[in-house]
């Protein structure tokens, strides 16, 4: 499989390590500054670009037929179109705010413990992310769907960084040196607290996780999310 990989940061020199252990090769590489140029032999685009670069590139590889596997997050106030052009231009597009089997696992997790904690209402509930210093958007793309998810199944209305009233979910945001990624998740009451916790050890999980989604959206039309690929895909 001939890859492009959009976004040459540190995600995508692990997504190319990764990718060449898995017998593909990286024919093109679009570092921030440069310039999508001939795609031609590609067969399936991963962007990992900053947020502003993400809408760009994602158009550039659908207007030119070619898949493309999406992992940055802060720039969804375009996915819309991004939708738009998967369906007008018949090529497939799939975007996770994370890319990690485990962090997929998390979200499952999550959603169960949502439904369950809907009626206790003497619990208040805290997500916490914490990232690098370098990680642009904030709170992360995974933290906010981990909150969007806790609203769809209980009585919260939506989060903030200033929790105002008891439906809105409390955020917290942390910047520090070289942290691949954590998430905590707690319901605090005044005699106990039930807490989900997600640590990453580095970077590997989510380019495993991106490399894995590239082979399997192959020769598929549509528009897709990673619960599709851990559904289908045999790791």
């Amino acid at each position: 499989m001939n890859i492009a990989l959009l976004g040459y940061g540190k995600m995508g020199k692990e997504i190319e390590q990764i990718a060449i252990e898995r017998g593909h090769k990286i024919i093109c590489k679009i570092e921030k500054g440069s310039n999508i140029q001939d795609l031609n032999e590609v067969d399936v685009a991963i962007n990992f670009s900053t947020p502003q670069a993400a809408f760009e590139n994602i158009s550039k590889a659908l207007n030119s037929s070619i898949p493309v596997i999406c992992g940055t997050t802060g720039w969804l106030n375009n996915y819309k179109e991004v939708v738009k052009l998967s369906n007008k231009t018949n090529t497939s597009f799939l975007y996770s705010s994370n890319f990690s089997l485990g962090v997929n696992l998390f979200f499952e997790l999550n959603k169960k413990l949502a439904s369950i904690m809907k009626n206790h209402n003497q619990y208040v509930l805290y997500i916490e992310e914490v990232h690098h210093k370098g990680k642009l958007d904030k709170p992360s793309g995974t933290a906010i769907t981990i909150a969007e998810d806790v609203v769809k199944k209980s009585n919260y209305k939506k989060w903030s960084f200033n929790k105002i009233d008891k439906n809105i979910i409390k955020m917290i945001s942390k910047r520090i040196d070289e942290v691949p990624g954590t998430h905590i998740l707690k319901y605090d009451s005044d005699i106990d607290s039930i807490e989900i916790k997600h640590t990453a050890k580095n970077r590997k999980g989510f380019a495993l996780g991106a490399v894995i989604a590239a082979e399997w959206i192959l020769n598929k039309k549509g528009v897709f999310e990673m619960r599709d690929v851990i559904n289908d895909f045999k790791f």
